[in-house]
């Protein structure tokens, strides 16, 4: 069994206007909401193993945050620069790519992509994954090549504003 957990990265900021899209920083809200939701990783009992993030700053600053506040060595994240503003394929084919070694994953990207992903694997009809929200799929094979095909079941979907 495989737990893929997709993650939208944090609310970021557009108080530089003459910044890049790719450099964008997280804003405050952002910096608040990234650990907030990894506390809620740790009550879906999602244990990464592996979490790729997107290239941009506000992707892997999302991911830190995430990793510092669930203990995962930040060395062991890994970038990927293909899943910046990634459609669902892209984001498919990396899932597909990793190691079979690693039980729980999770890839922290970008809207649309993510909740075009969400909705294919999990069979929800998800209008919008918000700015920090994730979706937690776990699926019947020993290998992430046959993600797309094996049986999956949908564990969660929560996001910072979700009242538990």
């Amino acid at each position: 069994m495989k737990r893929l957990t997709l993650l939208r990265h944090a609310k970021s900021s557009w108080g530089q206007p003459g910044l890049a899209d790719h450099d964008r920083p997280l804003n405050q809200r952002g910096q608040h909401d990234a650990p907030l939701m990894a506390r809620r990783l740790v009550t879906h009992d999602v244990r990464p193993s592996l979490i790729v993030t997107s290239s941009a700053k506000r992707a892997r600053q999302t991911a830190k945050l995430l990793a510092r506040e669930i203990g995962y060595p930040i060395e062991f994240m890994h970038t990927e620069k293909s899943l910046y503003l990634a459609d669902p394929t892209t984001i498919l084919e990396v899932i597909e790519t990793q190691e079979d070694a690693f039980s729980d994953i999770i890839i922290c990207c970008h809207n649309p992509g993510i909740t075009d992903l969400a909705n294919q694997l999990s069979g929800l009809a998800i209008d919008n994954v918000p700015t920090c929200g994730m979706v937690i799929i776990t699926t019947d094979t020993d290998h992430w090549s046959e993600i797309a095909s094996s049986a999956r079941s949908f564990i969660g979907f929560d996001y910072p504003k979700k009242t538990q």
